[in-house]
């Protein structure tokens, strides 16, 4: 049921209740010392962590990665050398290139 729904003999009587409830409130506060509405809307405090614990939880984090880092430099090994062409490889490559080449102009097709 909407609000725009309801008669004005409705209305009222919801705007009385309300009226009571926060009377009723009003003097539970007073009666108990404190304010139960602003207890309410009080944020949540947050938990946080201090400067040592932070610095304990890196300094772990970073033994950690010495020791990964520790096991993997122990067993290094000899990069590849990289291979390299002769001059009598490469020279051969380019002759069978530059024959294909002219072998597709002389066709009129384009490969690649």
């Amino acid at each position: 049921m909407s609000i725009q729904s309801l008669t004005a003999k409705q209305l009222r009587q919801a705007a009385n209740l309300k009226e009571k409830i926060a009377s009723l409130e009003n003097e539970l506060s007073q009666l108990l010392g404190s304010s139960t509405t602003t207890a309410a809307k009080a944020p949540k405090k947050r938990r946080g962590m201090s400067a040592a614990g932070r610095a304990r939880v890196a300094a772990a984090q970073k033994a950690r990665w010495a020791k990964i880092h520790a096991a993997k430099s122990s067993v290094k090994t000899k990069p590849a050398k990289k291979r390299k062409m002769s001059a009598a490889a490469r020279a051969k490559l380019s002759k069978l290139a530059k024959a294909r080449w002219a072998k597709a102009k002389a066709t009129g097709k384009k490969t690649l």
